[in-house]
């Protein structure tokens, strides 16, 4: 019996590719062609990536006529900004202590 193993968010925002296709998707929702048209690859690399960010969620799309558009689903972000968090405290706890250090001399 196989199992189906669902990518996670972190598995997809782990490659640099991935990453700039959710930056540009995050000024606007665009078409395999449009996103292909960024990068130097082929459309059909572009469309793995894609294949991999819907899977894990951080991707809709919806058809209009012949053309589909991605659009980044935001609230799957939530899933890493929920992760970072302790690491922000402890980041902001560390500015905190240098800038009283700073302060001090």
């Amino acid at each position: 019996m196989s199992q189906i193993v669902r990518r996670d968010v972190f598995q997809a925002i782990a490659d640099p590719t991935r990453r700039s296709i959710l930056n540009l998707l995050l000024k606007e929702e665009m078409t395999p062609n449009a996103l292909a048209a960024e990068f130097s690859t082929t459309r059909q690399a572009v469309s793995k990536h894609l294949g991999v960010l819907a899977e894990c969620g951080l991707l809709t799309h919806k058809q209009s006529g012949r053309e589909i558009y991605y659009l980044l689903n935001t609230k799957k972000m939530r899933e890493v900004d929920e992760w970072l968090e302790p690491f922000r405290k402890v980041w902001e706890g560390r500015f905190s202590q240098l800038d009283d250090l700073l302060k001090d001399m």
